[in-house]
């Protein structure tokens, strides 16, 4: 899906006059807006119903516009950029004095990416030429605040509906969760978030497993709420070797269930709606926020979700299941 000459020219014209345009990017969909300009900034936190001191990701064309948000850029932070950029790592780093308090939440560090898709990346070369070459688009996902993140564009009409005059169809999102975001504000890297970039792929380059930090604490940044990405519905996780006999509680209760699993049914026949995602993270997580968003349209009382496995790999999509049980059937 690409969309034509006429669609990136009103993108750009909307961007421009302080206008809101939802974005696809390689992990969700993005609701942006010209990052450099506070009422438009206000526009995205009116439309999702965003709390104001929640930070917003800024997303550029490329490196050169780095140093014009952030100041005291450390080596490592280009190393990481030079490694993982275009794609789905955010960089937290001391802002600019003049970057607006709307996209940091009024902390002194900015988050920033390049993201790795065409779609997004064409938007921002085009924004850059038309308003400035370090110009930048604050995105973050476009759905209502603490709900299940988009990843196709029906999935924003379906969430934001007329709230966003344009929405740029790139079809569905390569990866799935948000980008993984690691603080380069301190003295040593920290990961602020899990996403598709693991810590033993930042090992590479950093040369050690950095430590992971997801509690709250400063700077905040997008996702690090306790609930987030959650269904309406409520839901709960259950180890894989208790989820039958759950499903048959559950069942006796006259409740019935969607299931989202990485392992084969536990019985034939069961009367409960099911899912079964992929056994491995990468793929579980592509598929994780299209299955949540399908259960939660059932219409039924629960969305039980199978236990991970343990272990680094499926840190993100641990991450992002934790925080939508404890978000759940919340109205």
């Amino acid at each position: 899906m690409t969309p034509s000459e006429a669609d990136y020219q009103r993108a750009v014209e909307l961007l421009r006059a302080g206008e809101l345009v939802a974005l696809p990017t390689e992990t969700v969909y993005g609701l942006g807006a010209d990052a450099a300009n506070p009422a438009a900034v206000a526009k995205i936190f009116a439309a999702k119903g965003r709390p104001a001191d929640h930070p917003l990701i800024v997303h550029l064309a490329g490196h050169d516009a780095v140093e014009h948000w952030a100041e005291q850029v450390p080596a490592v932070a280009w190393e990481l950029m030079e490694t993982f950029w275009p794609g789905p790592l955010t960089l937290i780093l001391k802002k600019q004095a003049w970057v607006p308090d709307a996209v940091t939440g009024g902390q002194d560090t900015v988050g920033l990416r390049v993201p790795g898709h065409p779609v997004a990346l064409e938007l921002l070369r085009r924004f850059a030429a038309a308003s400035g070459a370090h110009a930048g688009i604050a995105a973050p996902s476009a759905n209502r605040f603490g709900r299940i993140s988009p990843t196709t564009a029906a999935h924003v009409a379906e969430e934001l509906g007329d709230g966003v005059p344009l929405i740029l169809d790139g079809g569905a999102c390569a990866v799935g969760i948000e980008s993984t975001i690691v603080d380069c504000s301190r003295a040593e890297p920290v990961v602020l978030r899990p996403g598709h970039i693991a810590p033993s792929h930042l090992e590479a380059v950093l040369g050690r497993i950095p430590a992971i930090e997801t509690a709250h604490g400063a700077p905040r940044v997008s996702g690090s709420l306790e609930a987030h990405y959650a269904p309406q519905t409520p839901m709960r996780l259950v180890a894989s070797e208790r989820l039958l006999d759950f499903l048959n509680a559950q069942r006796h209760k006259g409740d019935r269930c969607a299931v989202i699993g990485h392992s084969q049914p536990p019985q034939a026949g069961m009367p409960h709606l099911w899912r079964m995602l992929p056994a491995d993270p990468v793929g579980y997580a592509h598929d994780l926020y299209g299955a949540l968003r399908d259960m939660d349209h059932a219409g039924v009382a629960l969305i039980a979700v199978e236990a991970l496995p343990e272990g680094a790999a499926w840190a993100a999509v641990a991450d992002r299941l934790r925080r939508a049980v404890a978000g759940a059937g919340q109205a």
